[in-house]
């Protein structure tokens, strides 16, 4: 999820494994290792100079049940010799410190594993992306108040009793709402299904997510063997149907054969991808279509879509960019999420 949500659970695991020993530090040490994973990002660019594999990095090692092994016991040895020192000797344990960067690394992936990105778990045994597309990369309503409940905790003293009076109604507030978006997905993949069946499309397989800050407003793609059916539903529309179908071809069959670079990418779309061609020889733009579309209106408005070159015997991609938001743009949205 987004960097200010994996600070806050970083910052709440902090505060259960220290929180009564060295109060609200222990919430900022949390926080550092909440957000230790998403280094890959910078790490990915440093160690590879192509950018279809610099993307492929990131949720990839580094968010995987084996790193938050490794790290936390790196880190716990490292904090723990820096800190244990003059009237700060002997308040904490070596023990402590692991369990600390522990939880709070070990979290940021099964988070990010709930979103529609995927998150390689299992990495380097297995290039697995797990993704339950069950909540929005950032929504709000999950972290708002988790954040509140950390703030007002952080203004007492690390050995009250509201102090954890507050954070067990912050992590189980978000832990609720994490529930009832399941309660959702379920509703919403029924609503698909149905949909799909009424409109007698022969789907291979489909898949349905959130889109951005809500739960509400969901969006779905099936794919049949030579296009892709994408369509929205709303939670609060009258009728439980999928309004409006738009079929976007695959042209797969644009570049031949199949590279190692598209191999890639196709795996990092988990097979939800559309090419079209550029002006310029060997050059494509490459749209994921897990994502939500910007404009229900248009099926080409993908929001995350990159160019790809070719260059020499490699693909490379441009950084990816998001479709221009305007004010069209974010009413339509506005009055489709309220099911109108």
């Amino acid at each position: 999820m987004d960097s200010i949500t994996q600070i806050v659970l970083g910052a709440a695991c902090g505060e259960v494994v220290l929180g009564k020993k060295i109060g609200n530090r222990a919430l900022l040490f949390g926080a550092i290792g909440g957000t230790i994973p998403d280094l890959d990002v910078f790490v990915g660019k440093l160690l590879f100079h192509n950018e279809i594999d610099a993307m492929a990095f990131h949720r990839g090692f580094m968010h995987s049940f084996l790193f938050a092994i490794m790290a936390s016991i790196g880190f716990g040895l490292l904090v723990f010799w820096l800190y244990n020192r003059g009237k700060r000797y002997g308040m904490t344990t070596q023990k402590q410190w692991i369990w600390l960067f522990f939880a709070s690394i070990f979290t940021h992936p099964i988070l990010d594993s709930f979103t529609a990105y995927g998150t390689q778990l299992f990495a380097p045994f297995s290039n697995y992306r797990v993704a339950f597309n069950n909540i929005a990369v950032a929504d709000p309503i999950y972290t708002l108040p988790f954040l509140i409940a950390l703030i007002i905790m952080m203004c007492f003293k690390r050995t009250s009793t509201k102090r954890r009076l507050f954070l067990q109604i912050g992590l189980g507030v978000s832990s609720l709402y994490m529930l009832l978006t399941f309660v959702n997905k379920y509703h919403v993949n029924n609503v698909y299904k149905q949909a799909l069946a009424d409109q007698q499309i022969d789907y291979l397989r489909f898949q349905t997510q959130p889109t951005i800050l809500n739960n509400i407003l969901w969006y779905g793609i099936a794919e049949t063997t030579d296009a892709y059916y994408m369509g929205f539903y709303s939670i609060l529309d009258s009728e439980p149907t999928i309004k409006k179908w738009h079929k976007l071809p695959k042209n797969h069959e644009l570049i031949e054969g199949m590279p190692k670079d598209l191999e890639t990418l196709a795996w990092f779309s988990d097979g939800y991808y559309n090419l079209n061609p550029m002006d310029k020889s060997d050059t494509f733009l490459f749209k994921d279509l897990r994502y939500p579309l910007m404009d229900e209106s248009d099926p080409n408005s993908s929001i995350f879509k990159f160019t790809i070159t070719k260059s020499n015997d490699r693909w490379e991609a441009a950084p990816f960019y998001v479709s221009d938001i305007n004010e069209g743009a974010r009413a339509a949205f506005w009055a489709r999420l309220k099911g109108i």
